[in-house]
């Protein structure tokens, strides 16, 4: 689908008439190649963050540089290696996904330029502002595709806007997690995949996780977590033993929010569970969380629970780049920038 000639859909081509306003759609970020030197310059932007990681610089670099980065970047290639798309338009799918969200989001919205960047790698968000900049862009709206906040994920991304967003005038949505626009879609995702594959026994919602200590200092994304879960599955009608949240893709030796996703499918095997379905909604787009760790590894793993293999973990995508995804998330932005005086 095409938008129109006189604006860009979510590249870098300036659009022959300049929009007054610019939507950038935020993404975490990826390796711009499934190649450890590519990955090892990646993991070395994102985790020298010092929202993703609080320790003192003089001990955590030098761990990072010397040990974590020589030790993980051609294994995380494999990875990412293993979920890369092909083609002209291919790469990392989280960057794809991103890309083509992007262009789907413009359909919706052709009065206004909309964009995608990352919070790390490229294209970077510090570039995407400088760029609207030049092209003479005065106001930005900034959506994270965080649906739940976290001072991890959300707060860095605003870390970026304050620092580079001079000249502009900026505003950032900070959380969606209980829109009725998003929660209806994504249980209507959920409703679709179901009806087409028939339903598992037990519906699991798997968030990213995240270290304990940062939820007891305040940090709200486990209860915003919890309040979409909530809500998906009071949307689809589910009882409350029908369902269950956890948390996935722990890192380092804090101790992470419970339950954890791979010990609950285990539990789940062991009450005789056998075929389990997978929702990730803090993950808009499909990356290497979902692809590689739930759909791969995790189902991997829990089919192995069973002595004869049989069970299994269905994985249900992420929203991507679906028009009934792009028009919730515009109908967001058409919302903050009515609001906008």
């Amino acid at each position: 689908m095409q938008a129109p000639a006189s604006i860009a859909v979510g590249d870098d081509a300036p659009p022959a008439t300049t929009p007054d306003t610019a939507l950038v759609l935020v993404n975490l970020g990826t390796p711009d190649a499934a190649t450890p030197a590519a990955v090892r310059r990646y993991l070395a932007e994102f985790l020298s963050d010092r929202r993703v990681v609080a320790l003192p610089r003089a001990l955590w670099l030098p761990l990072l540089h010397l040990v974590i980065l020589p030790l993980r970047s051609t294994p995380v290639a494999k990875k990412y290696a293993s979920i890369w798309v092909p083609g002209d338009d291919g790469g990392s799918p989280l960057a794809v996904y991103t890309r083509r969200l992007a262009r789907v989001v413009q359909d919706e919205l052709p009065q206004l330029r909309v964009i995608d960047a990352m919070r790390y790698g490229s294209p970077s968000l510090a570039a995407r502002l400088q760029q609207l900049r030049g092209e003479g862009v005065r106001r930005v709206l900034v959506l994270p595709l965080y649906p739940q906040y976290s001072t991890t994920t959300t707060a860095s991304v605003a870390d970026v806007l304050a620092a580079a967003g001079k000249g502009l005038q900026t505003r950032m949505i900070d959380d969606y997690h209980l829109d009725p626009g998003w929660v209806d879609t994504v249980a209507t995702s959920i409703a679709g995949h179901r009806a087409a594959n028939g339903s598992g026994e037990h519906l699991l919602f798997s968030f990213h996780g995240l270290p304990q200590r940062l939820v007891d200092a305040g940090d709200p994304y486990a209860s915003q977590c919890e309040g979409s879960a909530r809500a998906i599955a009071q949307r689809l009608g589910l009882a409350d033993d029908a369902w269950t949240l956890s948390y996935q893709s722990r890192f380092g030796r804090d101790r992470w929010l419970e339950p954890s996703t791979q010990g609950t499918l285990r539990a789940l095997a062991g009450r005789g569970v056998r075929t389990v379905d997978v929702v990730a909604p803090g993950f808009p787009v499909d990356c290497i969380e979902t692809l590689e760790e739930v759909a791969m590894m995790l189902a991997e793993d829990f089919a192995a629970q069973f002595a004869d293999h049989g069970g299994t973990l269905r994985y249900i995508p992420c929203l991507n780049d679906r028009r009934d995804h792009a028009r919730v998330l515009a109908a967001i932005a058409r919302n903050r920038l009515e609001a906008w005086h």
